[in-house]
């Protein structure tokens, strides 16, 4: 990871990204007064308020899987919203948006991933990842998917489209378990992943022990939360896709937003946002990435008119994360404006993955 830092060190003045000090990223539009003040808006009440309820809320629902009837149903639900907002915790860490320092970002941060499942790659290694995809304003992958589908025994490769078709997000999973072993391969990290591994593995086995409708019900509400990441993370960027560590050709901060687009889940009761930790806001957070969570609808308001072409409505995100669940895959993100900056609906298809909860 050194060497990355190193680079991003040398390449821009936005970003720290040592093992000594976890990224810190600011864009230009970060030294503005006005971006500033959305910077400095921390807000401890909202801040402890979302990590009590993710706690509290993952502990209840893990808890409600164990009774009977409709509780075990209302725990499932409550389950798969904590882990929603486990993740979007997650990546407020990583901009070092919750806590002022390093330290408690990744304290707290690594927590989070703890409960999403995301802990098997270092903090460190998946924030560092995350902040190169805004400095760089380009996607990263470890490998292209659709070719190696291809390459896959036939049966193996229609089980996989079978299964996400069915909504069963196994690509996830399979992207998941490549970051684990890449992670495993570093001799520094073996006794962390195998003893993560462990732990992990041996809580699932006496779940399954006491109550195997709780661990049915847990893979339900993972598997949702999963989909429901997915979904929001899909059609908020086209932007052109590298190999982590490689060179890339200089973006600018207009390709950068002529590349994102918001996914809110309602323009007018923006209060509804808050069920994906106002994840949808993503062409005010690439603006200024080190604006809390609990501050991006304001900076919305100040940035955009709200008539802006990157704004795609509730009804397109369903339906075309239904539409394009296979095709994609072999597709990838597709075309989600013509040359005249007008939406092409048909030709959007989104990507696969949750790219800031994965090392590919």
């Amino acid at each position: 990871m050194s060497a990355v830092s190193d680079r991003y060190q040398t390449q821009t003045s936005q970003t720290q990204t040592s093992q000594a000090q976890m990224p810190q990223a600011q864009t230009p539009q970060a030294q503005t007064p006005q971006a500033q003040t959305f910077i400095n808006s921390r807000k401890p009440l909202w801040n402890a308020g979302a990590i009590a309820y993710t706690l509290l809320s993952y502990l209840i629902g893990l808890t409600l899987l164990f009774q009977a009837g409709w509780l075990s149903i209302a725990g499932g639900l409550l389950l798969t919203h904590s882990l929603i907002y486990s993740a979007y915790l997650s990546h407020e860490f990583m901009h070092g948006t919750i806590f002022a320092g390093r330290r408690w970002n990744a304290i707290w941060g690594t927590v989070m991933l703890w409960l999403n499942g995301a802990c098997y790659g270092s903090f460190d290694d998946l924030a560092v990842r995350h902040i190169a995809h805004h400095v760089d304003r380009v996607d990263f992958s470890g490998f292209k998917l659709a070719e190696t589908l291809q390459a896959l025994p036939r049966p193996v490769r229609w089980a996989v489209l079978g299964l996400e078709w069915l909504y069963l997000p196994v690509i996830s999973f399979w992207l998941q378990w490549r970051g684990v072993l890449k992670t495993w391969q570093q001799p520094d990290q073996r006794l962390r992943v195998t003893l993560t591994l462990l732990i992990r593995g041996s809580l699932f086995a006496l779940m399954g022990w006491l109550a195997p409708k709780a661990l049915l019900l847990y893979c339900i509400a993972y598997i949702s939360m999963v989909n429901l990441l997915r979904w929001m993370d899909a059609f908020q960027h086209t932007y052109e896709v590298f190999p982590f560590g490689t060179p890339v050709p200089v973006r600018s901060r207009e390709d950068e937003q002529a590349n994102t687009f918001s996914t809110l889940v309602s323009p007018r009761y923006r209060w509804l946002n808050l069920l994906m930790l106002n994840f949808g806001y993503h062409n005010a957070h690439h603006e200024v990435m080190k604006c809390p969570w609990h501050s991006l609808p304001a900076l919305d308001r100040t940035l955009f008119k709200g008539d802006e072409v990157h704004y795609v409505p509730l009804p397109q995100l369903l339906r075309s994360y239904h539409r394009f669940r296979i095709q994609r895959i072999f597709s990838g993100q597709g075309q989600a404006t013509d040359e005249n900056r007008q939406p092409t609906p048909d030709l959007f298809y989104g990507a696969v993955g949750v790219s800031f909860l994965t090392i590919f």
